[in-house]
């Protein structure tokens, strides 16, 4: 994991004065290990077993270090170190940030910290560098760059699949320092996790290397022990499983607040000076690593492609208007206050505004109960967990997994189902969305009034997002702006969006407006509006319901994200939204919902994630989305500038109650209450 925070030693006042490393001998070194650790047959042991583990080469370690010196670290820890809530699109987690690198640090805070630095120093010392070269077969190991950081998991905490594939980084480790006196239990979740590797050989005999969807290790925390494996491009992809919730508090408080704690880092190739140093070493680990990834051309291998599909343009001077028939084809899937001139001249005017607008109630009462029906019987319906199991159905799942993962149906090809002989209206309501309704002439012709565009192509996808499991990773898309669609179908509440009140008044609203066009009466007029996840501060509640409703409200994630690029922040994190106050860069944001679309004008700059479904979800994440080029228009505004200083109409960060960050400091072990943060 490349990600770093910024934290201290609580009390830590710069100083000039540093500590230099200790050059410990090998006899001093190993005194701080557990006894025997260096025998040679607990060697041999150990370097047989990583040469014959899988899915790649790795390692276990139990009880690696003197068990009085660990437990010494882990109360410094306590007592001293702070730590920085932190959230990009793959990771949730609380990191320390200068304790990376202990010299980093001046002599006045490392005085509170000596079993940190004495363990810092073991763990770098020559002798047990070339324990873990002798075991991984790696070659020198430098002593010089230490690269370690405390990293704090507590529920709803995660890491997402990746590879730690950066600079001269050699061997990655992780020690844990979970509570000694309450053993970690393996269903409480936080296990480190390898993923297996398939091998393609394309038509033109190219080997690419790409992680399967499904892991095939899994290697639960313990007190004192070590995880550690070779740093190989396209090879070493692993993530950290969720820590789940307790069911109650009072269970959580009794489990110790299931505080995973971890010192975890990375050896690196030998430094300028040190044995084993080659010049240009780092310079071609770096260029054959960025070579091995993209041998092969592995992108062909993304699953699901996109399959754009063109359209024909209206002849000039052709009818823009909805006939009779248009409209009662309209009509048996969208709402009909949405078809009206007065409702389109309003959203067109929001979204020329905002280039972003939400549309709630959008489906019609008929189809939506129909589509939510069917929906929410598929999502209490029990899944296979293996990928393989749930792909001999029509459902697919999104590959690799370090790019995203989520099931997915695409639209059949005409041929197919005619083949089939089986009417697409009778497979589900989702594919009667994805193949009649969403591209049909009638709903872009709509779509192109509401927005104001000319459609050259449309590409459409459902997409289901298991809970525990699903996610997609911050991407950006290259080329001229598109218009995205995305139709929220999740049939479960509490995902954050607390315009659910809201919603079920404007539904009830909407059949009395139906029942009034029916009968020929009433002209009906919708109220478009960009919601967002925003709470309602004016409402008033008791202080009881209010404890309450706080002690049981959990981010579960799920919600999709629009985030302006910085392309001056090379070295940082693109995706980072929740580690400061300011939230300049979320440029829209939809919680999952049941039948609300989105409209967003997307250009390359721009990327997007779907956050990673927590177990502690009510439900899966179920939605469609559509992506559509657009004819580039003669007045470029440029309004990019403007899209995150609005007034949260737009999804955008100031009206994003989800979003809002205080940045307070983790320090888990002072109060039982506290443990229960995320």
């Amino acid at each position: 994991m490349k990600r770093k925070a910024q934290s201290q030693a609580v009390g830590h006042k710069p100083a000039k004065k540093k500590s230099k490393k200790t050059s410990l001998s090998d006899e001093e070194a190993k005194k701080r290990f557990r006894k025997g650790l260096f025998d040679k047959d607990i060697l041999d042991k150990y370097t047989q077993g990583y040469a014959k583990s899988t899915p790649y080469k790795h390692s276990v370690i139990h009880e690696l270090i003197d068990d009085t010196l660990l437990r010494s670290v882990r109360e410094e820890i306590k007592d001293n170190v702070s730590f920085t809530p932190k959230e990009t699109d793959i990771y949730k987690i609380h990191q320390s940030g200068d304790l990376a690198n202990l010299d980093g640090l001046d002599d006045e805070a490392l005085a509170r910290l000596p079993s940190l630095l004495a363990l810092r120093d073991a763990v770098y010392s020559q002798a047990f560098r070339d324990y873990v070269a002798h075991i991984t077969g790696c070659g020198p190991l430098s002593g010089r760059k230490t690269d370690m950081a405390i990293n704090v998991y507590t529920p709803g905490c995660y890491l997402l699949c990746h590879d730690d594939v950066i600079g001269s980084r050699k061997v990655s480790y992780i020690l844990y320092l979970t509570d000694p006196d309450i053993p970690w239990k393996a269903e409480w979740g936080g296990a480190l996790r390898l993923f297996p590797v398939r091998t393609i050989k394309g038509k033109d005999g190219q080997v690419a290397r790409t992680p399967a969807p499904d892991v095939s290790k899994v290697i639960p925390p313990a007190w004192n022990q070590l995880s550690f494996f070779a740093v190989q491009p396209g090879e070493s992809f692993h993530d950290v499983e969720e820590v789940y919730h307790a069911e109650s508090k009072e269970q959580l408080q009794k489990e110790g607040g299931r505080v995973r704690m971890a010192i975890s880092g990375w050896f690196h190739i030998p430094q300028v000076g040190e044995a084993g140093y080659v010049e240009g070493a780092e310079e071609k680990q770096a260029k054959n690593s960025g070579l091995m990834q993209l041998q092969g051309n592995p992108d062909q291998y993304d699953m699901p492609q996109l399959k754009p599909v063109p359209v024909e343009q209206p002849q000039s001077g052709s009818q823009e208007e909805f006939d009779e028939a248009d409209l009662e084809f309209l009509l048996k899937y969208m709402a009909p206050t949405y078809l009206t001139p007065d409702t389109l001249e309003q959203i067109s005017e929001e979204f020329e505004e905002e280039a972003s607008i939400t549309l709630p109630n959008l489906l019609g009462k008929k189809f939506a109960k129909k589509l939510r029906d069917y929906v929410a019987a598929q999502d209490s319906a029990p899944l296979p967990e293996d990928a393989t199991e749930i792909e001999k159905g029509a459902w697919r799942v999104a590959k690799p997994p370090h790019k995203h993962r989520y099931l997915y149906l695409q639209p059949d090809n005409a041929a197919a189902s005619k083949k089939n002989g089986k009417s697409k209206k009778e497979d589900s309501p989702i594919r009667e969305l994805l193949e009649e309704f969403l591209p049909s002439p009638q709903f872009r012709r709509w779509l192109q009034m509401a927005t104001d565009s000319v459609i050259e192509s449309h590409d459409f996808v459902a997409r289901r997002f298991r809970r525990g499991k699903d996610y997609t990773l911050a991407t950006g898309h290259e080329g001229k702006p598109r218009l995205e669609l995305s139709l929220g179908i999740t049939p479960t509440s509490g995902w954050g969006d607390e315009d659910e009140e809201e919603e079920e008044e404007a539904a009830a609203e909407e059949e009395s407006a139906e029942d009034t066009k029916a009968n020929g009466k009433g002209k009906g007029k919708a109220k478009p509006k960009a919601e967002t996840s925003k709470k309602n501060k004016n409402s008033k509640k008791e202080p009881e319901e209010e404890e309450e409703e706080e002690e049981e409200e959990v981010e579960v994630g799920g919600h999709e994200v629009y985030m302006a690029g910085d392309d001056d922040a090379a070295n940082e994190d693109a995706a980072v939204y929740k580690s400061s106050g300011e939230d300049d860069n979320i440029l829209f944001f939809q919680a999952a919902a049941w039948n609300k679309m989105s409209l967003v004008l997307r250009d390359s700059g721009t990327l997007k994630f779907v956050k990673y479904v927590s177990h502690k979800a009510p439900g899966d994440r179920w939605d469609i989305t559509g992506s559509f080029e657009v004819e580039e228009g003669d007045d470029n505004d440029d309004d990019d500038d403007n899209e995150g200083d609005g007034d949260g109409e737009a999804g955008k960060a100031e009206g994003t109650g989800v979003l809002d960050d205080t940045e307070e400091e983790w320090n888990g072990f002072s109060s039982s209450e506290d443990s229960d943060s995320d």
